[in-house]
């Protein structure tokens, strides 16, 4: 049976956009009523772009864990709701039904509930990919705490000020986590992070690889212990209850938090009615889901990816997701094709990075490998390039599935512009047409619409938002202002994306990567101010800058230039501290790829790095430096591109 508000051609996807556009009320009314809610919403859409204020279903109630779990029971009870696969080929793949979810996010709900955790309190789960992450998120979302999901590659400071930003006062984690052939100490990178922090009152600690760990009495609990202790409490003559906590349409479900252009992380604000319904729809319809299919999302869950693709858009539609705990390279390169294989996968969603790394592997990764249950291909986190698309639509999709290239970001909580697999056109490079109820909109940098085409014959600009969708950004927590001055004070009126666009005739759109101060590395968004400040922490470091380069397998590389204070500089040595200095502060997902040594940086009188001219260098594009005689030292321009690396 396929959902009621699935759409079926072409023909109906230019109808449903049409009446998103006309009528939002009326056609986001019809899409609420095909979920479960506790008081139905006085109003569909309130809003204005300039406080930014916007509320979705205003005065509705609701609770997203009823949604994702218990309207499924009756007749999914016994479906695989989530599907894991270890890291280690190995060890035994764990099947959790709906009927197990439930329990243990109950479960989960009433350890949180016994030590104290109450509506509105933050949760930072600090996990490796296993189903206990899941089970956390949505036992947070159960009794109305706010969770904030922190990705394990992540450093001790990186995680202190997330703490810190979002006055956390519980926090799941586990011993370790196995990536591939490492094992990651988690829970003592947590010890770390806490030095001198005052809020957090109990460190809940599941067992994943037996790494010795400090337990400290009062303050840390074994996640066995702790659930074992819930489930006598949900459980009564085999009936398993943990009343879920009735919500506001706006409340916060989760705070995710964001690199931008300055030093500081910012926590990006999630609330539950409209991102509920936005991921939903999105994953229906972008993917076609038909219910019973496998729907395997390699990205973590410490992303936005996980946050929306694996746990609720999936669950929500009572589909089966796989969640995958490993790399793609280990054991060895063939592992996503064992995994399609295996589990017969139907729907597999990956990032370009993950293609480009597969690709130099060539073809005998494949060889042995069913690939026939493959229905639909998608990418995710930045634009993937033509040979990538082919490589992709030829050797694993072998022409016969449609591959959806899907445009959106953490402050849009689901896909805003793809094409949807089968239904519109796919063209290799381009994230094609928006989503109904979503209005793009290209400005230059004045805020007025493109309305000339460049010499290519597209249209070319930043790419905006005029109106909102369901899951539009709320607010950064704790600093509303922050929110809009980095969205919504750029251009006035209008959701301004960082992104540059090009759209053809057709309305297709193709992203052209970021115009402001944030990388895009594996599909990561990295701020560059960040990245610096971590590098001027290191002793020897005066002065630093960093930019995007073009990277063959991340998409964009990080390359700084670093003024350094020592006179006999061994390059090579200080180059590996000033790496373990941006592993220690940041994590090793931050790391430069290229550090060049500068006798000084390309500045305008008024001391504002040039970083246009530093880009054009790391690109090895010399000839488009511009004028440089306006700097402050237009010579110090020469040097570097002499030191180029």
């Amino acid at each position: 049976m396929p959902y009621p508000y699935q759409i079926s051609s072409f023909a109906d996807y230019e109808f449903q956009y049409s009446r998103s556009i006309q009528d939002p009320s009326a056609f986001w009314s019809e899409i609420a009523a095909h979920f479960t809610w506790c008081k139905h919403w006085d109003e569909v859409c309130n809003w204005n772009f300039t406080e930014p204020k916007v509320e979705w279903f205003k005065g509705a109630k609701l609770n997203i864990t009823e949604n994702c779990i218990d309207r499924h029971l009756a007749e999914k009870g016994e479906q695989p709701a989530i599907i894991w696969e270890p890291n280690n080929p190995e060890e035994r793949t764990r099947i959790v039904t709906y009927n197990r979810l439930h329990k243990r996010v109950c479960q989960v709900a009433q350890m949180l509930k016994n030590n104290g955790v109450k509506k509105g309190d933050r949760v930072c789960i600090y996990m490796g990919m296993v189903p206990e992450l899941a089970y956390a998120v949505l036992g947070c979302a159960r009794i109305g705490a706010i969770h904030s999901v922190i990705f394990g590659g992540f450093s001790a400071q990186s995680i202190a000020d997330r703490l810190d930003d979002a006055q956390a006062t519980f926090i799941i984690t586990c011993d370790g986590a196995y990536r591939g052939n490492k094992d990651i100490p988690l829970k003592s990178v947590i010890d770390d992070a806490l030095i001198g922090n005052k809020t957090v009152k109990h460190v809940v600690v599941f067992t994943r690889t037996r790494t010795p760990v400090s337990m400290l009495k009062h303050r840390d609990l074994w996640w066995e212990d702790e659930m074992d202790h819930a489930e006598t409490q949900i459980e009564r003559d085999g009936v398993v209850s943990f009343p879920a906590e009735e919500m506001d349409a706006e409340d916060p479900l989760f705070i995710l938090y964001t690199s931008g252009s300055t030093g500081k992380p910012k926590g990006v604000v999630h609330s539950i009615a409209g991102y509920m319904l936005w991921t939903t729809y999105t994953f229906v319809n972008v993917f076609q889901y038909t219910p019973g299919e496998v729907h395997f999302c390699t990205a973590d869950i410490g992303w936005i990816t996980g946050h929306s693709y694996i746990v609720y858009g999936p669950l929500c539609a009572g589909a089966t997701s796989l969640m995958f705990e490993g790399i793609p390279t280990w054991p060895d390169a063939g592992r996503f094709w064992d995994i399609v294989d295996k589990h017969k996968v139907n729907i597999l969603y990956t990032a370009p990075t993950a293609i480009r790394s597969l690709m130099g592997f060539g073809e005998e990764p494949l060889q042995g490998k069913d690939l026939s249950s493959l229905r639909i291909l998608g990418t995710v986190g930045e634009p993937i390039n033509e040979e990538a698309w082919h490589w992709y639509n030829e050797k694993i999709g072998k022409n016969n599935c449609p591959i959806v290239d899907t445009w959106w970001q953490t402050e849009t909580g689901g896909v805003l512009i793809s094409n949807m697999a089968g239904i519109t056109p796919s063209k290799p490079g381009w994230a094609t047409l928006p989503l109904p109820g979503v209005q793009p909109l290209l400005v230059d940098e004045s805020g007025n619409e493109v309305m000339q085409k460049d010499e290519q014959g597209f249209f070319k600009g930043n790419l905006c938002i005029k109106a909102p969708w369901p899951s539009t950004i709320r607010t950064t927590y704790g600093d509303h202002e922050r929110c809009r001055t980095n969205y919504f004070a750029t251009y006035p009126n209008l959701y301004f994306t960082g992104d540059g666009a090009l759209k053809d005739e057709q309305g297709n759109y193709r992203i052209t990567g970021r115009v402001d101060d944030v990388l895009n590395v594996s599909g990561h968004r990295i701020g560059t101010a960040e990245v610096e400040n971590a590098i001027n922490m290191h002793a020897g470091v005066i002065e630093s800058a960093v930019v995007g380069y073009p990277h063959d397998i991340k998409g964009q590389g990080i390359y700084a230039y670093i003024i350094y204070n020592h006179l006999h500089l061994d390059e090579n040595l200080t180059r590996l501290d000033i790496l373990q200095t941006v592993t220690r502060i940041i994590g090793a997902i931050a790391k430069p790829d290229k550090i060049q040594f500068v006798p000084g940086l390309p500045k305008t009188r008024s001391g504002k790095i040039m970083r246009r001219i530093l880009r054009k260098i790391a690109e090895g594009d010399l000839s488009g430096l511009g004028d440089t005689s306006t700097l402050l030292d237009p010579a110090v321009v020469e040097e570097i591109s002499k030191g180029k690396l």
